[in-house]
């Protein structure tokens, strides 16, 4: 028995996907105690868009760790900090025309979800927050109660109050626009569903199954905050800095949140790291009201400016995202129509968070084991978890995304009783 099995707790669940013992990591690859080498289509579950200890970002990181540099500072100001509300300014902000306050919470995502939704229940006066059908936005009581997925609701122990969910963009099927459900039950005083303080939702649901909303339903869903006086948050904790393509994942669809939340890959380098971004004119916090000890990592400080610097400087990085975006779709799209049978398993998702939907969790288990037998580490997500979601670190060369994306394919084909039609031998 390892010292895991005897002392960690059940709640582990990665582990159990992926059972072996991790010693190094760089780039998109991992290698394990015994030198085996796996290439990562997980990424940290989105928090490693730059990969596994980018050069850049650990050269700046131990600079400053050499030269003492501040490691804990609650939410006193220091170098580090300033740094990267400088290149949030000019690298993001000032380019996308945006202004927005930075509050810096407790370092992880649902931390950002929880000030969020107490900020915009104070500002508005109202307990209500509307969320959307398979959306994940935490798992700590507030962020749960707007989280869709019943296995972390059924974990909570107590009843999740002050939240309704409608249904997201498709959940009714093509053709039906949910946003006249949303509209229509706003509007109407016998509705049953109190006005609320926020609307939150995800452009692309990670966890929910890639549910990738279109533009126009976005429009929609912000013209309708704004008739009915309600804030609008986008959580960009998953689908954000980079991960579509774009920064922020809603730049595309020209919408202006009034809060944003952010985290995973904001520090760049997987360090604790989470924000809310806030319409100035919705700043109404009274000094330390909202609080939390490790809201001043410095050290993430560091690494996300260095990040904002290098990668986000001009649109070079961000096409060469949509470029890998555009190849790892077209892939999915093939796999999808060979090994599946009458659209029985096909393509979602956008950006570089993408992937397949199988007939059920079942068979995405055994695909994703079979990558795993074949040095792949890949997820699963969705209701069902049904979705191989493909969440590859953005700085991945073209040539380890084809041969992940043979090693998928292989074991798609295994899985689903075909023949491999393209899929290179080395895949084997």
């Amino acid at each position: 028995m390892t010292v895991f099995d005897r002392l960690e707790s059940e709640v582990q669940s990665y582990a159990r996907s992926f059972p072996v013992t991790f010693k190094k990591a760089e780039g998109a690859w991992l290698t394990d105690t015994d030198g085996k080498r796996y290439l990562d289509f997980l990424a940290g579950a989105g928090s490693l868009n730059y990969g596994h200890n980018n050069p850049i970002l650990q050269e700046r990181l131990v600079d400053y760790i050499k030269a003492n540099g501040i490691t804990h500072g609650l939410d006193m100001h220091s170098c580090a900090k300033e740094e990267f509300l400088n290149a949030m300014e000019s690298k993001i902000f000032k380019p996308r025309n945006m202004e927005y306050k930075i509050q810096f919470t407790g370092p992880t995502g649902t931390n950002a979800v929880e000030a969020a939704l107490k900020l915009a229940r104070r500002v508005k006066g109202r307990e209500n927050i509307i969320s959307f059908t398979n959306g994940f936005h935490g798992v700590t009581l507030g962020s749960l109660a707007i989280t869709g997925n019943e296995h972390h609701r059924g974990a909570a122990g107590v009843s999740l109050d002050n939240a309704v969910s409608v249904p997201f963009d498709g959940y009714m099927g093509d053709g039906v626009d949910t946003t006249d459900y949303l509209d229509r039950v706003l509007s109407d005083n016998s509705s049953g569903v109190a006005l609320p303080a926020a609307i939150i939702v995800e452009t692309v649901q990670g966890e929910g199954g890639l549910n990738a909303a279109d533009f126009d339903w976005l429009k929609k869903v912000e013209a309708l905050c704004r008739k009915h006086d309600i804030l609008l948050i986008v959580d960009d904790i998953q689908a954000g800095c980079g991960r579509t393509g774009t920064f922020f994942s809603f730049e595309p669809a020209g919408i202006k949140p009034d809060m944003v939340t952010l985290s995973k890959s904001l520090s760049g380098y997987g360090l604790p790291f989470a924000v809310v971004l806030i319409k100035p004119e919705y700043d109404v916090w009274h000094p330390g009201e909202h609080n939390g000890t490790f809201r001043g990592n410095n050290h993430a400080f560091v690494t996300a400016t260095a990040a904002l610097e290098h990668f986000w400087s001009d649109d070079a990085f961000a096409k060469s995202v949509q470029e890998k975006a555009e190849f790892l779709g077209k892939r999915l799209e093939e796999i999808a129509t060979r090994y599946g049978d009458n659209g029985s398993i096909y393509r979602k998702g956008r950006g570089l968070m993408q992937g397949i939907c199988f007939e059920s969790g079942e068979i995405a288990d055994k695909v994703t084991t079979e990558c795993f037998g074949r040095n792949l580490i890949i997820e699963t997500s969705g209701p069902e978890d049904e979705v191989v979601k493909c969440l590859v670190p953005l700085i991945i060369s073209m040539e380890d995304l084809a041969y992940g994306l043979d090693i998928l394919e292989v074991s798609t084909a295994k899985i689903m009783g075909k023949n491999v039609v393209t899929a290179k031998a080395a895949a084997e």
